[in-house]
């Protein structure tokens, strides 16, 4: 343990037993684990700022490296100028999907089905109006007379 050896550790011991005295022996070790605690607490700290330090000088370095990089990347392949008549155009992009993929597919028909369905939207079979519903969220003086509630107010 710190390169003292179990005599020489032996040997304090018994010089702080006979200096100190067992009286207060016990109050100077409370008092010298005080102090060994507060220069743990501020060494780490102190410790804690300069990795602060370095890991921001990493990240101020990664950053100029990739400006320069995005810099040779651009210069290499500029963006279109629209006022020399250049255009980027999304149908010549490498990623999208040929257009004879982009049109939707023919719905499969079964010819039983075909035979009794409707070609026609039934009326009775569509949405009613949310007319009802709606009412109640309409201010209480703009709602119809029916979504009021009872006469003279009363619930």
């Amino acid at each position: 343990m710190f390169g003292i050896a179990p005599d020489e550790m032996l040997l304090v011991v018994i010089v702080a037993i006979i200096v100190i005295g067992p009286k207060d022996l016990p109050l100077a070790l409370r008092t010298a684990g005080r102090w060994i605690g507060k220069i743990r607490r501020v060494s780490g700290h102190f410790r804690t700022g300069i990795e602060t330090m370095i890991r921001e000088a990493e990240m101020e370095e990664m950053e100029r490296k990739w400006k320069e990089q995005n810099a040779a990347i651009m210069a290499a392949h500029p963006a279109p100028d629209p006022a020399s008549g250049q255009t980027a155009d999304a149908t010549t992009d490498q990623n999208d999907p040929p257009p004879a993929l982009m049109q939707p597919l023919p719905a499969p028909v079964d010819p039983d089905i075909a035979a009794v369905a409707p070609t026609e939207p039934q009326p009775e079979l569509l949405p009613q109006p949310l007319a009802e519903p709606l009412a109640e969220l309409l201010p209480i003086s703009e709602r119809p007379a029916r979504a009021r509630g009872p006469a003279g107010g009363a619930a």
